[in-house]
């Protein structure tokens, strides 16, 4: 908080004003740390001068004056000296709750949500069931832990002496069981006969050489000249 004094002074007067009439705020983290150290002293005073008051002594006015120094709202300390000093009672510190609500958007800052424990019953209530299921709890384990010691106690496992283990009878012997039979001997297997030789493959003919095409054709030409003389013959 890089503030001067007095823009520091009146920057925590108006967010301690705002949760006396609001009971609870939205603020940066720093901001509400800072101001639960100067409305905390605030309330305590005025518990103070609230439980006087109602023990039957004069009204404090000295009291009122000083706090009103610092908060310049009227209906502000009006509602401090009564509902919030009797909501009080006679707690010992600790008015305040800082509850951290992640970062903000934009610069990063991180926020918090101040409030007034006693105003807050939702919470309360939660917390003290919380607080009871718990305790409930821890009584049930350390009773069943007691238990079990106990029982472990009352029956304990002596060690068993040499005479009292039984003897173990003696299991009957296995009877050897009957020679087997001997195997007969297998007939001997026969001698195959010997595979025949085969025959020898006759060599074939050697193929004769073919006689050369031009030598046909000349024997065809002289066989049809002498077909012509032979003809010719008889018409002369």
């Amino acid at each position: 908080m890089s503030r001067t004094a007095s823009h520091r002074k009146a920057l925590l007067s108006a967010l301690s004003t705002a949760l006396i009439k609001h009971k609870r705020i939205n603020t940066t983290a720093a901001k509400a740390k800072e101001m639960r150290r100067v409305i905390e002293p605030l309330i305590t005073r005025a518990r103070d001068a609230y439980l006087r008051e109602k023990a039957g002594e004069a009204v404090d006015i000295h009291a009122r004056r000083e706090i009103a120094k610092f908060i310049r709202d009227k209906e502000a300390v009006k509602l401090l000296f009564s509902e919030i000093a009797e909501k009080v009672g006679k707690r010992p510190g600790g008015y305040t709750r800082v509850l951290k609500l992640g970062t903000r958007l934009g610069d990063g800052a991180e926020m918090a949500v101040i409030e007034l424990v006693d105003y807050n019953d939702a919470q309360d209530s939660k917390q003290r069931k919380e607080r009871v299921a718990r305790s409930k709890a821890a009584m049930q384990r350390r009773k069943a832990a007691e238990e079990r010691k106990a029982a472990k106690e009352a029956a304990p496992m002596a060690p068993a002496s040499v005479d009292e283990v039984e003897e173990v009878p003696p299991t009957d012997e296995v009877t050897p069981a009957e020679d087997a039979a001997p195997v007969e001997d297998a007939a001997p297997v026969e001698d195959a006969a010997p595979v025949e030789d085969a025959a020898p493959v006759e060599d074939a003919a050697p193929v004769e050489d073919a006689a050369p095409v031009e030598d046909e054709k000349q024997e065809d030409s002289g066989s049809a000249d002498e077909e012509k003389t032979s003809d010719e013959e008889p018409k002369a």
